[in-house]
């Protein structure tokens, strides 16, 4: 059964930070572009943040620059998203996606080639 699992999620203060895991199991996350995705309550899903299949290219939206850092460790079939400097509008239901974008562009802004989704992880940022 081809699966992403999403971890690391948690109740931290403003300030604070996470770091994010997305495993895969079933299939190999080696030529897949990830992203990072969130849902905020009431609210539209919305690209965090990609990284291409070789880690060379990654994308981040706006409001996240500067602070999250996505990375990969293909060995361990594995994406992370290190959260710092956590703000309240973090608050949202964390996604990881996997598929084959033309860019890592296309997927995060476009919304575009998400093959597989994980279940997500929610991250409260609360004081």
């Amino acid at each position: 059964q081809l699966q992403l699992v999403e971890s690391g999620g948690g109740l931290v203060q403003p300030g604070g930070s996470l770091r994010l895991s997305c495993a895969a199991s079933g299939f190999t996350l080696d030529y897949y572009v990830i992203g990072w995705f969130r849902q905020a309550p009431g609210k539209e899903r919305e690209g965090v943040s990609c990284i291409s299949s070789s880690g060379g290219s990654t994308n981040y939206a706006d409001s996240v620059k500067g602070r999250f850092t996505i990375s990969r460790d293909n060995a361990k079939n594995t994406v992370y998203l290190q959260m710092n400097s956590l703000k309240l509008e973090d608050t949202a239901v964390y996604y990881c996606a996997a598929g084959f974008p033309t860019t890592v562009q296309d997927m995060c802004v476009m919304r575009r080639g998400m093959n597989y989704w994980g279940k997500g992880t929610l991250v409260t940022v609360s004081s």
